[in-house]
């Protein structure tokens, strides 16, 4: 890893700039009928017409969050409005409940069962907003809201396939992405509103899912009680979502003002990292069980691109936040293997999916579940948070040369 901080803040803005934002940009947007194309190889050309509304919300809201954090380029602005204008007109059906997928036209082809839907929509509206003052919009952001909050003891509603009452199970991802969408949506709410929403997103995710009678790591699915479980689901480990959303909790405490939540994430963090790492080939593994049982998701060993990005932001804000040189040590080995094996070095754009030795499964580039949201988005997050260490934290700047030495 390069040691220079200027070179290395350099680097990572750069690749969004020159690589990643231009290969979206290029390639994704559909001029014919509105929103965006994520079905896209390796070089860039379109394999699937079909859209998937998580998808087509994270990309309004990528380019809503760079014009109006970045940069207000007329072009991230134009694209945003025609995701969010397809969005509007066809992501819901017409009371806001969000469906998972359409046709190419915005014809609906999966029922809005997938919660994820909604969450991504909030964001892409709630930033599309702010960039255009646009009142319809920011109406959209709201109603959307309201729908989670009433949809969060029963995500997938009555498309929930489990049988109720004999394993009340709830998971760990909608309030790991809830404490993130606080934050993205803070300029829509009312301080009341976000101390109540704030209080319960965190007693979920830092009590019921983190646990100390494991040493703190943090499990998928505890059981409504917030008791554990011993089946496939409550033995269910992701080591990366847990890293990923640690990284919402530091931004929450800097918000809030809150150090020990900072400090307990950050220790989270590098406790879940370690736990993930596959000391035989690198990387994290997708998904683990919590007692070493045969997992039952057959690409558990797989090394995925928005486990080691997220763990990149997670690191670095970790550093940055506490100076714990844990942190950046963990962000040198995860540099490493990521800009090793994820960058595509011939094509624009990452590779998603490799096997657990590293090499490249498929080559595609974005599809049903990979598009314009995690690799971009980290690359605007880490270099963010370096920049601060240049300008806030020159003391942490100054040891980052010598303690990347030892690593």
């Amino acid at each position: 890893m390069q040691t220079d901080l200027n070179k290395l803040i350099e680097q990572y803005r750069s690749e969004l700039y020159d690589n990643v934002l231009p290969f979206w940009l290029e390639n994704s947007i559909d001029n014919e009928f509105g929103g965006y194309f994520t079905c896209l190889d390796r070089e860039g050309k379109v394999f699937d017409t079909d859209k998937f509304i998580w998808l087509q919300g994270r990309e309004v809201w990528l380019l809503s969050m760079l014009y109006n954090n970045v940069e207000k380029r007329q072009e991230w602005l134009d694209a945003a409005v025609k995701g969010g204008e397809f969005l509007k007109k066809y992501g819901h059906d017409g009371d806001f409940n969000w469906y998972f997928s359409t046709t190419r036209e915005g014809k609906p082809l999966v029922e809005p069962y997938n919660i994820f839907s909604y969450t991504f929509a909030t964001m892409a509206f709630g930033q599309l907003a702010k960039a255009t003052g646009n009142k319809e919009y920011e109406e959209i952001a709201r109603k959307t809201w309201d729908r989670i909050l009433s949809k969060t003891d029963n995500p997938k509603g009555k498309w929930n396939k489990l049988h109720p009452g004999t394993r009340p199970l709830k998971n760990f991802a909608l309030p790991m992405i809830l404490c993130n969408l606080v934050l993205e949506i803070q300029h829509l709410l009312d301080d009341s509103m976000l101390k109540t929403t704030t209080d319960a997103f965190l007693k979920e995710v830092m009590g019921d899912f983190m646990r100390p009678e494991l040493g703190g790591l943090v499990v998928e699915n505890v059981m409504q009680d917030g008791t554990l479980c011993d089946c496939f689901e409550g033995r269910h480990m992701n080591p990366g979502h847990a890293i990923e959303a640690m990284w919402f909790i530091m931004d929450l405490g800097k918000k809030l003002g809150r150090p020990e939540l900072i400090e307990k994430a950050k220790d989270t963090a590098l406790l879940m990292a370690e736990y993930g790492w596959d000391k035989e080939f690198g990387g994290i593994f997708y998904f683990m069980d919590l007692k070493g049982c045969p997992p039952q998701e057959l690409e558990w060993d797989q090394k995925l691109w928005w486990v080691h990005i997220e763990t990149l932001i997670s690191m670095i804000k970790g550093y940055a936040l506490t100076g714990d040189e844990r942190c950046l040590r963990w962000f040198e080995r995860i540099h490493d293997y990521t800009w090793e094996h994820f960058k595509d070095h011939e094509y624009r754009e990452w590779f998603g999916y490799l096997n657990r030795r590293g090499e490249v499964l498929m080559p595609l580039k974005g599809g049903k579940w990979k598009g314009c949201f995690h690799v971009p988005r980290g690359l605007y997050q880490v270099w963010q948070t370096l920049e601060y260490i240049r300008s806030e934290r020159p003391d942490l700047a100054a040891k980052m040369p010598e303690i990347l030495k030892t690593v």
